[in-house]
């Protein structure tokens, strides 16, 4: 393979300024949990969520912002529902944001988009909390309620907000503190009915929100010598026994008495101003950043008093400050995720600190804002509202080139009219059409070559406007540039046709008509999270162009097959009536419907529709969300049909169209948020062949230790290779062939099915994982010992094994494997050249390949190339380090 490391594509990253976790702990809950999210904010107003799915971490979604930083996050839960039967209906989780404005953002999470902006006349918001779930007595006959928010404002302002009948209403004033530096810096709820909250003028102020009244005022003091007079009370959290923990610009941590106010403990934390606190949900540990990016731990013994604290760990975790830190805390999961100006988040673990690594999650996109056009040798990246195009050179044949092409050129520069950030880009193979959108617009472009210039001619194409104003999530052109599909924020699917025009073929146009491709009607599931995990995630195409599939966050797939032949003689746009009613899987109120068209009209385009796959109710429900969805470049080409021969129009029927479905295999590819690999024979609606012959246990080990989720793929169509890349990874796999040999294949099903007895204690173990940060450190390193020693014998030196010998399995040592086993992974890890068995034969050589060589990789696309086929595979690798941004 042929690479092209580009590290010129700009893609400034931007600051973390908020975090926060759906919930921070499993206590309170009688019923299923709910999904754990994590809610994460950034400086250029962006919300990213993210799904811990048990310590593997990926990103599942953005919300956009308006440029504007976000100052802090919070999450609510509506009251659950019980219905007649005594079902009961999870409350749906909405989350809330500020952003140095006099208003609370709630956010969309389905669409990803603003859902309502707060009422109230109050000044700018400068620091916001959410009062806790509302639970019912065993004897209480109390309606339900849902929880207000408290907002602290720069004037000295406390109001309080009503999430109540899914809105955000301002129910009244608080409280107003008067004075120059009577800003409120933070505010936490002790109580459902009692409010703390710290000022700039060195006062933590304790309030009841039934009344308005004011319990009691603490002060800090004096500053340091040096600083300023008044400390600013950057944070102050509460613990579960009702205790108040506040960090100040002293670099103070204090713990004061929840019962009385009183000053119980002073501890001296940084050497600079302590930004933010997290707490355990025990109550026996709390978390403390600065604003030189360490880190300190405070815990107080199991013996010890309420007030007995000790600082039992220092260190530097970030390059730069650390504004925002949040914490969940339960049985199987225990983990603090801190982050600041080094843009990059860090998760820590709470319980096990010091028995686990920290891990770094990674800092760039889950979703790569690049894409290429492989036949013109184009390179598209975007972010904001900027669309960047570049021209990538060929690798030069011999060093004898009279004058090299230079290596890259900037060849246009899109720039959107909209106040939106861009969402979705998309470049047809040839190099000839782009489309751009947004939350509220869709555009397309014709890309033309200058004759003159290297440059690119850009033109709009008019879109039809019930598209134009639609907006998308998520756009894709079909690899015959013939087809547009747009994801509005609503997760409604789209296809536009382009064609040529009629008198002047090498102007391109979108037909006057679009198809909604209706989603299947599934029986949602009682959760927290409905409407999110309906939005679609993935698209993928097949080669031919000829079926598409869907994915949502659920891991449920819908799949179109377009019936038919193109038929240059038939008209461009013809309207047919449907040949028999949709299916439904169900019909009930809580049946999902994306689509409100009553529209009984098939549109035909050339002869050909857009019709739902008859197999594609059979395709199961993924485990988790999708991250790489591709279909497996087809080996055959298709002959070419003229037309549909034997579909005539007719009196009775004048529209006629053919049912054709398309021919030939459709296998598609699918690697989930787990990393479980799936592959599914799409027409029939099942696994594949091969996938049967390669469950996920047959990958590789290097491969499932990797901890950074899959981003993109790529083939190598000549050779049956599939590419996978994450943020600092490089994997390929031979899919031409089977990952193991028939005896290790029938062994990996043999485990999968019935562990044995000796390893039952490890696999559970391992199934338990860790607390969602990093590793187990090593024992001898946490022992305080030495992993080896060496001894110089006989004039060289020698490695002496210092592991200790354990009777019993311990949790760090591998399971012992069987012979068969341990030969596998051999020849995993073995070179490319062939590996000799004890008995004199000789294994092929492996069918993957891994590397750490590219970091971090922003993308990785195609490039094709006009040598003979057979060439390597040449791709452009577009690295952002950290220095760079």
């Amino acid at each position: 393979m042929d690479v092209h490391r580009a590290r010129f594509v700009p893609y400034p990253a931007s600051a973390i300024s908020a975090l926060a976790f759906s919930r921070s702990s499993d206590t309170g809950y009688t019923g299923p949990l709910p999904a754990l999210k994590l809610a994460l904010g950034r400086s250029n107003g962006d919300i990213e969520l993210w799904n811990p799915l048990k310590g593997s971490w990926v990103q599942e979604a953005v919300c956009h912002g308006d440029g504007r930083s976000i100052d802090g996050l919070a999450w609510t839960q509506d009251p659950d529902e019980t219905d007649g039967e005594g079902n009961v209906t999870a409350g749906q989780q909405r989350l809330f944001s500020i952003a140095s404005s006099p208003t609370v953002t709630e956010w969309d999470l389905g669409t990803g988009m603003v859902k309502r902006r707060s009422t109230g006349n109050f000044s700018e918001v400068w620091c916001f909390a959410a009062q806790s779930r509302w639970r019912a007595n065993k004897n209480s006959e109390e309606e339900p309620r849902s929880q207000d928010l408290v907002a602290g404002c720069g004037d000295g302002a406390l109001v309080i907000l009503s999430t109540a009948d899914d809105d955000l209403q301002f129910k009244r004033n608080l409280a107003r503190v008067s004075g120059k530096k009577a800003r409120c810096m933070c505010i936490a709820y002790q109580r459902p009915e009692i409010v703390v909250a710290g000022f700039a003028d060195s006062m933590i102020r304790v309030y009841d929100t039934r009344n308005g009244s004011q319990l009691r005022q603490m002060s800090l003091g004096v500053g340091l010598p040096g600083a300023p007079k008044n400390a600013l009370v950057w944070q102050v959290k509460v613990l579960s026994n009702g205790d108040i923990v506040s960090g100040d610009s002293n670099g103070e941590v204090r713990i004061w008495d929840g019962r009385n106010y009183a000053l119980s403990r002073r501890l001296t934390g940084h050497d600079s101003d302590c930004l933010d606190l997290i707490t355990s949900a025990d109550g026996k540990a709390i978390f403390s950043g600065s604003i030189d990016g360490k880190i300190a731990i405070y815990r107080q013994p199991a013996d010890g008093g309420r007030s007995n604290w000790a600082k039992t760990s220092h260190r530097r975790v970030h390059n730069g400050e650390v504004k925002a830190m949040a914490a969940f805390d339960s049985k199987g999961m225990s983990v603090v995720i801190s982050g600041g100006s080094d843009l990059t988040p860090a998760a820590i673990p709470l319980r096990e600190y010091g028995k686990e690594n920290i891990r770094y999650l990674p800092t760039l996109p889950q979703e790569a804002p690049v894409l290429s056009a492989p036949k013109a040798r184009l390179l598209v990246s975007w972010w904001n509202g900027n669309v960047f195009i570049w021209r990538i050179a060929r690798l030069p044949v011999s060093d004898e080139s009279p004058e090299p092409e230079r290596p890259r050129k900037l060849v246009a520069k899109v720039s959107v009219d909209a106040k939106d950030t861009i969402r979705g880009v998309s470049v047809s193979t040839d190099g000839k059409l782009l489309a751009v959108s947004t939350s509220t617009t869709i555009k397309a472009f014709q890309l033309k070559r200058q004759a003159d210039s290297e440059s690119l001619a850009i033109r709009k194409i008019e879109l039809p406007k019930s598209l134009s104003t639609l907006g998308a999530r998520m756009l894709s052109f079909s690899p015959d540039c013939k087809w547009l599909v747009a994801v509005s924020p609503d997760s409604e699917v789209h296809a536009a046709r382009f064609t040529a025009e009629r008198e002047q073929s090498k102007r391109l146009q979108c037909l006057s008509q679009t198809v909604e491709l209706d989603r299947a009607h599934r029986k949602l599931q009682a959760g927290a999270f409905k409407v999110y995990e309906r939005s679609i995630s993935r698209l993928a195409w097949s080669s031919d162009s000829s079926v598409l599939v869907a994915c949502d966050l659920a891991g449920y797939m819908d799949s179109w097959v377009l019936e038919g032949h193109q038929d240059s003689t038939a008209p461009a746009v013809d309207r047919a009536k449907h040949d028999s009613d949709k299916g439904s899987g169900g019909n009930g109120p809580d049946s999902d419907s994306d689509s409100s068209d009553d529209d009984d009209d098939n549109i035909v385009f050339y002869g050909q529709h857009w019709a739902d796959n008859p197999s594609g109710h059979l395709l199961p429900k993924l485990e988790s969300a999708p991250l790489v969805m591709t279909f497996r470049p087809e080996k055959n080409t298709q002959k070419l049909t003229n037309g549909n021969p034997g579909v005539h129009s007719t009196r009775h029927n004048p529209h006629a169209h053919s049912h054709e479905l398309p021919a030939g295999e459709h296998m598609l590819w699918v690697l989930t948020s787990r990393h479980q690999m799936y592959e599914f024979d799409v027409r029939i609606g099942r696994l594949s062949e091969w996938s049967k012959r390669n469950p996920t246990a047959a990958l590789p080990e290097e491969f499932t230790r990797i901890k950074d989720r899959a981003i993109g793929s790529l083939w190598d169509s000549h050779r049956e290779r599939l590419w996978l890349y994450g943020s600092s990874w490089m994997f390929m796999l031979d899919v031409a062939k089977d990952l193991a040999d028939a005896a290790s294949a029938q062994l990996l099903k043999r485990r999968k099915r019935r562990p044995s007895e000796a390893g039952d204690a490890q696999a559970r173990k391992r199934q338990k994982g860790t607390s969602g940060a990093g590793d187990r450190v090593n024992a001898s390193m946490r022992d305080g010992g030495v992993d080896s020693v060496k001894r110089f014998d006989n004039g060289q030196w020698m490695d002496i094994d210092m592991t200790p010998k354990r009777k019993h399995v311990d949790e760090d040592d591998e399971d012992g494997d069987d012979e068969s086993l341990q030969l596998t992974r051999v020849k995993s890890s073995g070179d490319e050249e062939e590996i000799a068995q004890g008995n004199g034969e000789h294994e092929k050589p492996r069918n993957w390949w891994l590397t750490f060589k590219y970091r971090p990789i922003l993308g990785m696309v195609p490039l094709e190339s006009d040598l003979e086929q057979g060439a390597p595979l040449e791709v452009a690798v577009v690295e952002r380090p950290l220095r760079d941004r």
